[in-house]
């Protein structure tokens, strides 16, 4: 199975080359990853010119002008560019565990969608902190009791322990998300009405319980690490609300502004 890991970032190179450096190291590699870069300076274009010369899989940008949060879109693009059966969605301040791609792979099934779970690196940590940093249990370990991430307990990795399905929205989160490119198109993709941060992920994932999948966890296997940020503006979090509660009454599965409109 052929897969595409789309990597999502704006202005922070710093936080970007620490992820793909994490995903260089996978222990499954994947076959293509693409940067979908929502407006950066020319910062972040020349660090993966950079990583295109040794990366061990195909490398791909796709950009658009900066117009304020614009997630939807620029992984909308970005899909479109991919060619992977399957697609994992990974934000450029989520530094992937190293067997991240293969637990993805492992958990993936059909008629499901998996979604990951995240540890949340502090601001005093994250400048210092690098896939190194969980690359071995004893440096697992080290991470735990010195700095007490947050979500701590995802740090462990027990394989055998089960899986859950559900059909929930709460822990939707699209920085660590694996959806089959089918179901993905079966829907139109992300909802592109949304601008400004927040809800964009889950009105996708309402879409897909519409469409009759469910989704998928594993509170030990295919973990990120979320790097410390501000929070982001939320002044339109009030309207992105509504579409989300717009989507949940409707019980429509593909949205009007998605993967459709893009050439």
């Amino acid at each position: 199975m052929k897969i595409s890991v789309i990597v999502t970032t704006y202005n922070r190179p710093d936080a970007l080359v620490k992820v793909m450096e994490g995903l260089n190291c996978q222990t499954h590699l994947p076959d293509e990853v693409i940067v979908a870069d929502d407006g950066s300076s020319d910062d972040t274009a020349e660090q993966v010119n950079c990583f295109k010369i040794d990366a061990p899989y195909e490398l791909k940008h796709v950009w658009h002008k900066d117009k304020g949060f614009r997630a939807a879109k620029i992984r909308n693009k970005a899909v479109k560019i991919s060619s992977g059966e399957y697609i994992i969605f990974l934000d450029g301040d989520c530094v992937p565990d190293k067997y991240f791609v293969a637990d993805h792979i492992e958990l993936s099934q059909k008629g499901l969608f998996f979604q990951g779970k995240r540890v949340l690196i502090g601001e005093n940590n994250c400048d210092c902190f690098s896939h190194a940093d969980i690359n071995s249990r004893l440096k697992k370990l080290m991470l735990l009791f010195f700095q007490k991430p947050g979500n701590w307990h995802h740090i462990l990795r027990i394989v055998f322990f089960p899986s859950f399905v559900s059909k929930k929205l709460n822990g939707v989160r699209s920085c660590n998300m694996g959806i089959f490119r089918n179901d993905l198109y079966d829907v139109n993709g992300f909802n592109e009405d949304f601008s400004g941060w927040g809800r964009e992920d889950s009105e996708l994932v309402v879409r897909l319980y519409n469409y009759g999948l469910k989704r998928k966890t594993h509170p030990f296997r295919a973990v990120c690490y979320h790097l410390w940020h501000k929070e982001n503006d939320r002044s339109n979090l009030e309207k992105n609300d509504l579409l989300l509660k717009q989507a949940i009454k409707s019980n429509k599965y593909a949205c009007d502004k998605g993967l459709a409109r893009l050439k």
